[in-house]
């Protein structure tokens, strides 16, 4: 095989992989955003605002985030600020308390797989499953 043949195919598989890379990126973005998303704002170390963009279901008269079981930068900064958080849901920005209620999980997993559809289970496919996530409960302060 010529140096000219060896340099098409490799172009050619980078361009395959980045192109899949992408179609999945896209895939990712709008399973994530094409029903309701919530805006978690919590404070990082030096107290500036972060926005975290996540999907809320409702149960019991409060709302719910879910975190894997591993944990997240969020969920990081929600242990580190006692818990006290904000959420912007519709347009309206109110304070929580976030109360880990891992008991729920079952009920919960099933109304974020209700509520969005294909987009859960994509993205479960790709963080490698629902097991073990923490639901987070919502509660007024």
């Amino acid at each position: 095989m010529n140096a000219n043949r060896v340099k098409k195919a490799i172009l050619w598989i980078v361009g395959v992989l980045f192109g899949l890379l992408v179609l999945l990126m896209g895939l990712q973005i709008a399973a994530s955003e094409r029903v309701e998303v919530v805006e978690l704002i919590t404070l990082d170390e030096q107290g500036e605002e972060v926005i975290t963009r996540l999907w809320v279901v409702d149960d019991g008269g409060f709302g719910y985030l879910r975190v894997g079981a591993g944990g997240s930068g969020w969920y990081s900064r929600i242990q580190q600020n006692n818990r006290e958080i904000s959420v912007t849901r519709q347009g309206e920005t109110r304070r929580y308390r976030a109360v880990d209620r891992p008991e729920k999980e079952d009920i919960v997993n099933r109304l974020m797989r209700e509520k969005y559809t294909w987009g859960d289970s994509l993205i479960e496919i790709l963080v490698g499953g629902r097991e073990n996530s923490i639901p987070i409960e919502l509660r007024p302060m």
